[in-house]
């Protein structure tokens, strides 16, 4: 039997992609802060935090033990930030989930990895990440800020997929379409707006449909508007910094 394992498996999307892979036959793992959190039928849950370098290696570590061999990797965790935090390292908040996450669970399981598959966001076009502030949060904003992080992730698919190149590990994003999701939530009048404008979206398993193709595909260093292939953004100094500075914010490569 072939194991996945979902990251933010507990809710939204990354439950129903759970409960798609479970019908089609893998072992699921889904990965969750919340070791009590709903499931879908046969879907084992392991406790992980993605917010910080120690965190991250923990859930590694237990990934590593749990899990020969990890079949397909789904990025499905994300952060929207409604207000500026910074995790245990000082790092602002998004920006690790968000792309240190991935980046370091990519590279301290990569001796257990086949696939990998990133789920981004549509919104990446409108990040501007600059490795000297987004990290630190010196140039927050309530919106491009996820814009920026979700940038800065999608940039490192094809340095993953030329690093893996003579392994056979592959590696793919896709950004699901808009969904009704949990993710950029807010309270107040703005947030009662959103819930109301939610309602009119699709439901998360149409986000789910894209993902799961993308499970079985074949091909790395490609990314994907729902079905629709599409050019990777073209920076590759800018892309080049990004992998050195995670690498050193990490510890991981």
């Amino acid at each position: 039997m072939q194991t996945a394992v979902v990251t933010g498996g507990n809710r939204g999307i990354g439950y129903e992609i759970c409960a798609a892979l479970a019908r089609d036959g893998y072992r699921v793992v889904a990965v969750s802060r919340n070791p009590n959190a709903p499931r879908p039928p046969g879907v084992e849950v392991v406790k992980g935090d993605l917010d910080s370098r120690k965190t991250v290696d923990g859930l590694a570590a237990v990934l590593s033990r749990t899990c020969s061999t990890i079949d397909v990797l789904v990025h499905n965790a994300a952060v929207w930030p409604t207000e500026l935090r910074f995790n245990e390292d000082g790092i602002e908040e998004s920006f690790a989930v968000n792309h240190l996450a991935p980046y370091q669970l990519n590279l301290s399981l990569e001796s257990q990895l086949r696939r990998v598959v990133q789920v981004s966001a549509g919104l990446y076009v409108r990040g501007r990440v600059d490795p000297a502030r987004t990290p630190w949060g010196k140039d927050f904003h309530r919106m491009r800020t996820y814009c920026d992080t979700k940038r800065a992730n999608l940039m490192l698919v094809p340095l993953f997929a030329r690093r893996w190149e003579s392994t056979g590990v592959t590696i793919d994003a896709v950004h699901p379409g808009v969904n009704r999701t949990g993710l950029g939530d807010r309270t107040g009048v703005q947030g009662t707006l959103l819930r109301a404008v939610k309602r009119l979206w699709p439901a998360p398993g149409n986000g789910a449909a894209p993902v799961v193709r993308l499970v079985s595909e074949t091909g790395t260093g490609r990314y994907f508007n729902m079905d629709k292939e599409e050019p990777l953004p073209a920076e590759p100094e800018l892309a080049h910094r990004l992998w050195e500075q995670a690498k050193e914010l990490t510890g991981a490569g």
